[in-house]
């Protein structure tokens, strides 16, 4: 009997981070005490802020092709296990770990082990990837896979396979978490009911990737999938679209049938909700319990800068307050160094913070993505810091380094004014007030804001030696 094909799936970790903080400039471990609590904070963010499982990994692995066995390989919390006997191993590529992820591939195709390379970084820019791999998969795989995998087992693998039009969500594609390690998430329940965002953000690549058409799932499907998620783990369901309340009349249905299943869920909106009271009381009612929603900026002009256009700065604070009242606890994420952006702006976004009461402010620098807007249209203005022909020297980070320079203010005052806001923002004092003040999931929130005061330290530490290598050189 002829042995399966052996197939790894492999998601990466970021530099630092929700993968586990942790300085971006090399310095030594710390001894004793300092190094044992330092440890016990990275494998606490991993486990109760983001470390969930990649969904489009998963997807890729619930299909069944007779003669393959497919196992995700999560290095955020294990080594890649080189002692098998591996026929293929597949990466998932984004931009900000395309080094890492390059680096990982090249070392494998040394033992004679093909690698396909797949993810965003694939599909945006797949000609610095077709050096690194002996097949590249374009776009969302959903279609196609199967194709590849069978392709594999016939010993006819193409060097890139890709669909003539985005796979139509409205098929079942049952998703398997049999193949997860469930003690390693915050949650294995994660749910998608559609891709694309109608918006153009010039900061996202979103709209870049999926589409500006919103495509949807059944809703049969998806309660389905909710019922029989729930049959085995009862812990928080992750609903990751960009914004769940992007067709209201959708969400509102599809809440509607999740209430009798009685589970409690955290997801991604736009502070829109806070106008939509049918779909905000529905929400409530099926058992949401938090909601990250991107306020980005609360500067007119920034926001018109970036196409942050989906709703007014002047209606932001009366959305989160409606949203919170009905006894959702809010993440709000904010952008500080947006064009419109002065160094009055940290006082504004301390004002916005203590009059809307928010439960977890996220204090974010740009991140000016290759394959976006806002990098091409950095890069011709000549203002990024890293050298924009070299895709791969781009990364992803905590708010730890600065990639461009800010339009309205010198970098040495910006970083001073980001170190002083993060510092009044995240503290121990605040974590326990927002805590105490949540409408909900309290022990989460004052969790979330213990570790980000441990990383927003970690921030400004970063920053100040970024701006002292700068400076010497």
């Amino acid at each position: 009997m002829a042995r399966n094909k052996q197939v790894a799936l492999v998601f990466l970790p970021s530099d630092s981070g929700v993968d586990g903080a942790r300085s971006l400039y090399g310095d030594s471990e710390p001894s004793g005490v300092k190094r044992w609590l330092d440890n016990g904070v990275r494998n606490l963010i991993k486990r109760t802020q983001f470390a969930i499982p990649p969904l489009a990994l998963m997807i890729l692995a619930s299909i069944q092709v007779d003669g393959v066995e497919q196992t995700l390989c999560d290095l955020r919390f294990e080594e890649f296990p080189f002692d098998r006997q591996w026929d293929l191993v597949g990466i998932s590529v984004q931009t900000g770990m395309a080094s890492k992820a390059f680096a990982l591939a090249d070392k494998l195709r040394r033992r004679c082990i093909p690698v396909v390379l797949g993810g965003p970084h694939v599909t945006m820019f797949p000609d610095s990837c077709r050096t690194h791999a002996d097949c590249l998969v374009h776009g969302e795989a959903d279609d196609f896979w199967r194709d590849a995998l069978e392709d594999l087992v016939a010993g006819a693998l193409k060097a890139e396979y890709r669909a003539a039009a985005p796979p139509d969500l409205q098929l079942h594609r049952p998703v398997s978490r049999v193949f997860l390690k469930k003690s390693r998430y915050f949650t294995t329940i994660i749910i998608q009911t559609g891709r694309g965002c109608p918006n153009k953000c010039d900061f996202c690549n979103v709209h870049v990737l999926n589409g500006r058409v919103l495509r949807q799932r059944k809703i049969e499907h998806i309660v389905d999938e909710v019922r029989r998620f729930s049959e085995d783990d009862r812990r928080i369901f992750f609903f990751v679209d960009d914004s769940i309340n992007g067709d209201p009349l959708f969400a509102r249905e599809l809440f509607r049938r999740l209430i009798p299943l009685g589970i409690k869920w955290f997801g991604q909106a736009t502070t829109a909700l806070g106008q939509q009271p049918e779909l905000l009381e529905t929400f409530a009612r099926s058992g949401c319990r938090a909601l990250l929603v991107g306020i980005e900026s609360i500067e007119p002009s920034s926001r018109n800068a970036h196409k942050k256009t989906q709703n007014r700065a002047g209606e932001l604070a009366g959305n989160i307050r409606a949203i919170r009242q009905s006894g959702i606890s809010l993440y709000g994420s904010f952008i500080y160094g947006l064009d419109g952006d002065t160094l009055q702006t940290p006082r504004a976004i301390l004002d916005f913070i203590a009059d809307t009461r928010l439960d977890v402010p996220g204090i974010n620098t740009l991140r000016p993505i290759p394959g976006t807007k806002v990098f091409d249209r950095l890069r011709e203005e000549g203002r990024l810091l890293f050298d924009p022909d070299d895709i791969t020297s781009f990364r992803y980070t905590f708010g730890q380094e600065m990639l461009y320079r800010p339009k309205n203010i010198p970098l040495p005052e910006f970083i001073e004014s980001y170190s002083d806001l993060t510092r009044k923002v995240f503290n121990i004092g605040n974590a326990l007030r927002r805590g105490i003040e949540a409408p909900g999931i309290n022990a989460a929130v004052l969790f979330f804001n213990l570790f980000y005061t441990h990383l927003y330290r970690l921030s400004r530490n970063d920053l100040k030696k970024q701006l002292e290598t700068m400076r010497n050189a």
